[in-house]
This record gives structure tokens, sequence and C-alpha cells, in this order.
């Protein structure tokens, strides 16, 4: 008799006694709970009149945000497979730079839907496999009814600006702010594409949200060396040097005995020579402001100061590259070798204080390859929020300006995707039809989200949408200010099409791959415990509740 046969045909696990394991179904059911609650935590948030959440951290840090990805990132979740979703969050940030709540509600909403249809015996492989398929033809339909956009189409793309800041602190400004965002994008725009590293934003407490501004320039945080030095240099010739103006020590270690004062005085002489010819060669070449990465000899300052010349030390790397880029300059490493053509220029560098902070301006510079956006705000936290909010805006016109296409938004593409997919579902055999169904039902919740969030009947809203739609009215959607049915198009609420289908992609990979894991190991004990709950929570009878539940979000559930 086999060992096997002798146990019963119960397969021998070999495990550490503070190993735990969940398998089949309570696995399932363990992951979907995870994943929808982590979707749970950040749908309030959806929409134009989506809510805000506090975030405290352990040491009494506070962040107060609308932005999916970063009430995510703040929250310390610890399950597997709530992090699967975080990802999604993740992923959609880097990509395209927004969408990231309607990412992570998709992928909550299609677990979900396949739970129902797990329970009702659909096998997860081919829920898997009808998903996929649903999500392939999504693709499909967004490419096809998308909207072209150009670069000249300079209202289109202040309204995506807009549309990515609706609902974020930084709407009170939204008109303003949007432009500024344009400006900057196209402005650092050139044939290798757009590198939004060379947008910089300063923050700055004091003043109001309207206060913005974009330099096109660089804004550089330090001050000049030398209080002798000039305030301001108008058409100034810039050097950049990315080394130290001083005397360099030997790297052998030497012992030199002066028996004569006459001797000393030798030295600092020669020393003082050596410097002085350092300044007279920035003189010569003609440069009028001069950057430099490492440190600036007090006897270099006053004799930069004696000719006028306006000089910063250590400068971030940073810096020198979005000043070379601003101005034409190259970044030279030694200071001998530079020459009239490595100058740069600009109309104007000087030392101005904003916020109370005295910073260097370099602006009015022949053609801004590098900007800055001054964000301004009341207090931290709106500053904070500001620039999310900004950065989400940048990202979707840049995605616009790469991708030249839009979709409409108020969940206008989500309507028509449920209404297509409903009938493709028919031509789809087997089982999979059910599953091409529920990411069709899955679909809806973002119109759903958007009508609740604003306080509007979801039910109603939802059979208005789909009546238009079924009308053949692909670009309207839902206003949630009125809760009217509205062109989207025409209103000017558009996002790029890479937004839906990089969410529709990340949402329905996340969502498959949790489906498929019907087995949990877990090395260690990490059963109770809900997540973010430093305190434990409550213990979770074995089986269903390997790696914890997923409760409240644990310690931040009453904050939210």
């Amino acid at each position: 008799m086999s060992q096997q046969q002798r146990m019963g045909n119960q397969p021998m696990i070999v495990l550490s006694d503070e190993s735990q394991r969940t398998s089949g179904k309570d696995a399932q059911e363990m992951n979907i709970t995870a994943g929808k609650a982590v979707a749970e935590s950040v749908r309030t948030t959806l929409g134009p009149k989506g809510m805000d959440k506090m975030l405290v951290d352990s040491s009494g840090g506070v962040v107060v945000t609308n932005d999916g990805v970063t009430i995510l990132k703040e929250m310390d979740i610890d399950h597997p497979a709530a992090n699967m979703i975080v990802e999604v969050s993740e992923t959609q940030e880097e990509e395209v730079g927004d969408g990231t709540t309607t990412a992570v509600v998709v992928g909550g909403e299609l677990l979900d839907q396949a739970e129902e249809l797990v329970e009702s015996d659909v096998h997860p492989t081919t829920i898997a496999q009808g998903y996929r398929q649903a999500a392939e033809k999504a693709k499909e339909i967004l490419n096809e009814e998308a909207i072209e956009v150009t670069a000249e189409d300079y209202d289109t793309l202040t309204k995506i600006a807009e549309t990515a800041m609706t609902g974020k602190g930084a709407e009170t400004a939204k008109d303003t702010l949007a432009e500024l965002v344009v400006d900057a994008v196209l402005a650092v725009r050139d044939d290798t594409g757009i590198d939004t590293d060379n947008v910089s934003i300063e923050k700055v407490v004091g003043g109001s949200i309207e206060n913005s501004e974009l330099i096109e320039g660089v804004i550089v945080d330090k001050e000049r060396v030398n209080e002798n030095m000039p305030f301001a240099v108008e058409d100034a010739n810039v050097a950049l040097f990315d080394g130290a103006i001083e005397v360099k020590e030997t790297e052998i270690d030497t012992e030199v005995n002066v028996t004569d004062p006459d001797q000393l005085q030798q030295f600092m002489e020669q020393e003082e020579k050596q410097l002085r010819e350092m300044v007279d060669h920035l003189v010569d070449v003609g440069a009028d402001v001069v950057f430099v990465g490492d440190g600036i000899d007090d006897i270099a300052q006053h004799y930069l100061a004696q000719h006028g010349i306006l000089a910063v030390r250590r400068a971030k790397n940073d810096d020198l590259k979005a000043l070379a880029r601003s101005t034409g300059a190259t970044t030279v490493s030694a200071l001998e070798d530079i020459e009239e053509e490595d100058l740069g220029f600009a109309g104007s560098v000087a030392q101005k204080d904003i916020g109370g902070d005295e910073r260097i301006f370099v602006e009015d510079v022949e053609e801004a390859r590098s900007v800055t956006l001054v964000l301004r705000g009341g207090t931290d936290h709106v500053v904070d929020e500001l620039e999310r909010a900004i950065d989400d805006s940048i990202g979707v016109v840049r995605t616009t300006l790469v991708d030249g296409q839009v979709l409409p938004g108020g969940g206008a593409p989500e309507t028509e995707l449920a209404l297509q997919l409903r009938q493709f579902a028919d031509s789809v055999g087997g089982r999979e039809q059910l599953a091409v169904e529920a990411f069709a039902d899955a679909l809806e919740v973002i119109p759903r989200t958007l009508a609740e969030n604003a306080g509007l009947d979801p039910i109603d809203s939802l059979v208005d949408l789909r009546a238009s739609h079924d009308g053949g009215e692909f670009t309207t959607g839902l206003d949630a200010y009125t809760g009217d049915i509205i062109d989207m198009q025409e209103e000017g609420v558009v996002e790029p099409l890479r937004v839906k289908t990089q969410a529709v992609e990340s949402a329905t990979e996340a969502a498959t791959m949790i489906l498929r894991i019907d087995d949990v190991i877990a090395a260690g004990d990490l059963a109770g415990g809900q997540v973010g709950d430093d305190d434990g929570g409550d213990e979770m009878p074995p089986g269903g509740g390997g790696m914890g539940g997923m409760g409240g979000m644990g310690g931040m559930g009453g904050a939210m």
C-alpha cells in the first residue's frame, strides 16, 4: 500500500507551524473581498463632485487629497491581493498621469461581478477568458470612437487640462491654471517628444491659487553668494560650471615647514593669483552670470563681485540641466575650457522675493525649452494638492499631444462600451458570454458612481444615459452639476483615449490574476489584522482569514 493510500488520498503538504494555507473558494473569496475593499476606499473621490480623504500617518503627518494613487500609496496596505489593485493605480499614474481612481474602481467592480459568477459555478478561468475578450473588444470600440486632436487645437487642450483638474483643489482657478499647463507642455515640446521633467514646479505658500504663474525659464532655489554682487543682470551671458571655483587641493599628503613669514605670504599670494586667473577667464569670455555646481572661494567671490558678475554656488544637477536647456549654455567641467560659445543667454537674471524666500529667476530666454510653474496657495495642504492636480493635468495634455486622440467624459465611453459589449456577448459562445456581460455591467460602475457622488439618483441617471446612447449619441454623458444628459464634446469635457484604454487594460489584468488564484500559502502568521491597522484587529477564523481582512481599511477606515 502506498503512503498516499494510507493517508486516505490526502496529499502531504510540509509547512512550518507558523504558515497558513487558504484554498479553493475560501482563497478566492478572501482575495476578491480584499480587491473590492481597495476600490471602495477611493470610490467616493470619483468625478467633479468627489470627496477628499484625510490620511494621517504614524508620525502625525497629514495628507488631504482627492487623488486615487496618492490615497492608496499613503494607506498602509498589507494584503497581497489588495496590493495588486494598488499597482493598477500606480501603472495608470506612470503611463497616463490621470484616471487612477477610474482604473481601481473598474478593477474592484470586475471582481464583484466575478464573485457572483463563481457562486453560480462558472469556472474562474472561463471568467478570465471572457474578461480578456471583452477588454480587447472594448479597446477596439474606443479606438474607433476616438476624436482626433492636434497641437494647434489650443482650446481642446485647455479643456482636457481643465477636465483633469475638475473635482480637485485646483478647480477654483481651473481656467487660469489650464492655460498655464498647456503653455508649459507646448513650450517643452521638441522634435524628440515631450519630456515633462522639463516642467519644474515651485510651490509657494502665500497668495491665492489665482496668483500662480508660468515662468518661461528657470527658478533656482538659491541666492547670490556675495552681497556685493548685482541683484539683477539684464541681457546676461550665462556660464554653467559643474565644479568649484577654489584652489585645488593636492591629492598627495604633504608637509611644508614655513620658516619665514614671507614664505606664508607667497603661498597666499599664489592661491589668490590662481583664483584671480579663474575669474579673469570668466570675464574674458564675457560671462555676466555664473552658476557653479560646487563651492566658490571667498576671494573668488570678491573678484566676481568686483567685475559685477552674479554668481550662484552649489546649484543642483537638475538646475544646471534645466538652465542649459533653457538658456542654450553648455555645462563645462573644467573652468579653463570654457569658451564664448559655451555661454547661454537670458534677457533677465535676477534675485527676487517669492513667498518670503529669495530665489534666482532666469527669464526672457530665446526659446524656453525648460519652464517653471509657480503654484501658490494659502496653506501647505492646498499647495500640495494643487501640485497633484497639476501633475495629472500635465500628464493628460502630454498624452493627448503624443496620441492625438480624445474621448468624451462624464461616463459616456463606459455607457457606450456597456451597450456594445452586451451586443458583442451574443456572438461569444459558451459560458464566456456570461463573463462578457458581467464586464459590460462592471463598466457601468463609473456613470453610476458619478451620479452617486453628485447626490443624484444613480438608477435614473443610468437609464437616461442608456437611452441616449441607444439612440446613437456616443458623446452624451452625465452633467454632475445639473443631473442632465448633455453632449460632453460640445461642453468641452474630454480626456485622452489612453486614459480609458489603459484603465480597462490594467483593471482587467489585475482582476483576472486575482481570480485565477485558488491557493494562498502564507509563510508566518498573517491571520487577523485589517489593512492599515497596526493593532492587529480581530482574529479571523482559519481558512477564511489568512492574510488579514479588509474590513474598513483598518485604522484609516474611520477617516474615510
